[in-house]
């Protein structure tokens, strides 16, 4: 009698759990892995604020519009001035990265103020093309990881000698020239760090 009570428990477990049916099987679905920024929450706090203020610039020149133009460039400029470095020390063991980086802001800061300078919408933009590939350079500089930027090209700008901007999106929206070419461009390269 004690070997039925015994026998009955595992034929119940047997045909519950271990019959090798795939009665409740879970499809696996791929998790994204963002990537982790070694970087510090100050400073990428510090750093999305020039990028949001460079996108508004972009924007602005996007709809030829001079004023905000001049407005963004105004916040890019500070907080251009704003990153803060100092929490790159710990990852700089070299010395190289932060007065890499301070070269960059400093043009992105100097641009910024020769785009306030101009008069006309051309002129701003040219200043822009250098703004962007400074902030293009700084972001892989730093290693900045938090989001992805996107290198957009157009080969017409500029007399054909082409210019490049950044974006958070691959959707092209020139701000070479605005409303008369909207979509001219291309994706060249983007900020992925691994």
């Amino acid at each position: 009698m004690k070997k039925f009570f015994f026998i009955v428990p595992v034929i119940i477990f047997s045909a519950c759990n271990g019959g090798g049916g795939k009665s409740s099987e879970t499809e696996e679905v791929p998790v994204e892995v963002k990537p982790v920024s070694v970087l510090s929450d100050a400073f990428n706090t510090s750093f999305e604020d020039i990028l949001n203020n460079y996108y508004a610039l972009r924007d602005a020149l996007v709809a030829d519009d001079t004023a905000a133009a001049n407005e963004s460039a105004t916040r890019l400029i500070a907080a251009s001035d704003g990153l803060k470095l100092e929490e790159l020390k710990a990852a700089d063991t070299n010395n190289v990265v932060i007065p890499t980086a301070q070269t960059y802001t400093g043009g992105i800061s100097s641009e910024s103020r020769g785009l306030l300078g101009e008069a006309n919408i051309e002129a701003k933009r040219k200043s822009f093309q250098m703004i962007s590939g400074n902030l293009f350079d700084l972001a892989r500089t730093v290693r900045y990881t938090k989001a992805k930027i996107y290198l957009l090209t157009c080969p017409m700008a500029f007399d054909n000698a082409g210019a490049d901007w950044l974006s958070a999106a691959t959707e092209i929206k020139n701000p070479y020239f605005g409303s008369k070419m909207l979509t001219c461009g291309s994706v060249k390269d983007s900020v992925v760090i691994k």
